[in-house]
């Protein structure tokens, strides 16, 4: 249920108070009372004072609505109350060293160059960029730059920049950035809904051996097990989720098969998991694949996964014809392609 509005009280626009903190600054040192705008509706509570109060525990951020320090509309909330256009949020002072946070990695400028010369697509919401291969999409464990912490940096007087969905670090190609929420609902939507005509994707991959000519789909059920802090591993297995991948031979090598790849569920690491469960795992697939020939590829040449997302459909709001942009191979994949034996398609 939405919390009555606000009788009078002071506004400041979400906008105006996006200061980035410095390493030794606390982010937030007195209350701030923030107007949510149309961009914003449909958050939640949560998530919300996460991106206000970077480097905040999520376990504190709760505390603190528990305790009523955070309020909606003068009142008190739940974490997963979805904000509204026009609700006013305090956001108490965070004063403890849990609000310090690391300055962020500076983006170089040979990435920065790279990240700009690999813009496919843009217009006023979205962001299409070709993601070079060993460029995770976020910072985290491990990591302390990702494309969109790069982009931000592009791009300071940036308002609103959001992953709309993910690629793994070793996978290139297209990728979406939404510049607008309501981009991001759109196509987050289209993906979660499976809307037939609304987004596809599709991908190009080298996988070990002779693809059946008559295999065009992989259906089989996966599930996800979290093997370590950062670490996943995905099995075929009867309790898991309902997941379907279509193929199709594009050429053959000796001994390789290149193949297109069109995921219709969206679950991790589901076209490599797919491949190896009808026998033919991806190349320089560290996680699935067959050790000795990653090996044996690598002195050819490729040495990482081959796995590419070579172009992506969407419809932007509003719009009813599906938009197409393209990825080329890379040139660290398509020269070692170049020089395996091809035997036709």
């Amino acid at each position: 249920m939405k919390n009555p509005p606000p009788t009078s009280s002071p506004e400041v626009p979400v906008a105006s108070s996006s200061s980035s903190p410095s390493s030794d600054t606390p982010r937030a040192i007195t209350v701030r009372f923030l107007t949510i705008d149309a961009e914003l509706a449909g958050q939640r509570l949560d998530n919300f004072l996460m991106a206000q109060l970077k480097g905040v525990p999520k376990s504190r951020i709760y505390n603190l609505v528990r305790k009523g320090e955070v309020r909606v509309n003068k009142g008190r909330s739940r974490p997963d109350y979805k904000l509204c256009a026009g609700d006013l949020v305090r956001v108490p002072p965070v004063r403890t060293a849990e609000a310090r946070v690391a300055a962020p990695a500076k983006a170089g400028n040979q990435l920065v160059a790279l990240l700009d010369q690999s813009v496919l697509f843009e217009n006023e919401g979205l962001l299409v960029i070709n993601k070079p291969p060993g460029l995770a999409v976020h910072g985290g464990s491990g990591v302390n730059l990702g494309l969109i912490e790069t982009l931000r940096q592009m791009r300071p007087e940036a308002r609103y920049l959001e992953l709309v969905h993910r690629l793994d670090r070793d996978t290139s190609g297209c990728i979406m950035v939404a510049k607008k929420r309501s981009y991001l609902r759109h196509l987050q939507a289209a993906l979660r809904d499976k809307v037939e005509g609304q987004i596809e994707k599709v991908y190009c991959a080298l996988v070990v051996g002779h693809w059946p000519a008559r295999l065009h789909q992989v259906n089989a059920p996966l599930l996800r097990t979290e093997v370590g802090a950062d670490e996943r591993y995905v099995r075929v297995h009867p309790d898991g989720k309902p997941s379907l991948t279509l193929f199709n031979v594009i050429q053959r090598y000796q001994g390789f098969t290149l193949v297109e790849a069109r995921p219709v569920t969206g679950r991790t690491h589901q076209i490599r998991v797919h491949a190896r469960h009808a026998g033919h795992g991806l190349v320089g697939d560290e996680k699935y694949g067959d050790d000795d020939i990653n090996l044996h590829m690598r002195n050819q040449g490729i040495k990482r996964l081959f796995l590419h997302a070579s172009s992506l459909g969407f419809c932007l709001p509003g719009e009813a014809q599906m938009t197409w942009v393209e990825a080329p191979l890379p040139q660290d994949l398509a020269q070692p392609l170049s020089c395996l034996e091809s035997l036709g398609d």
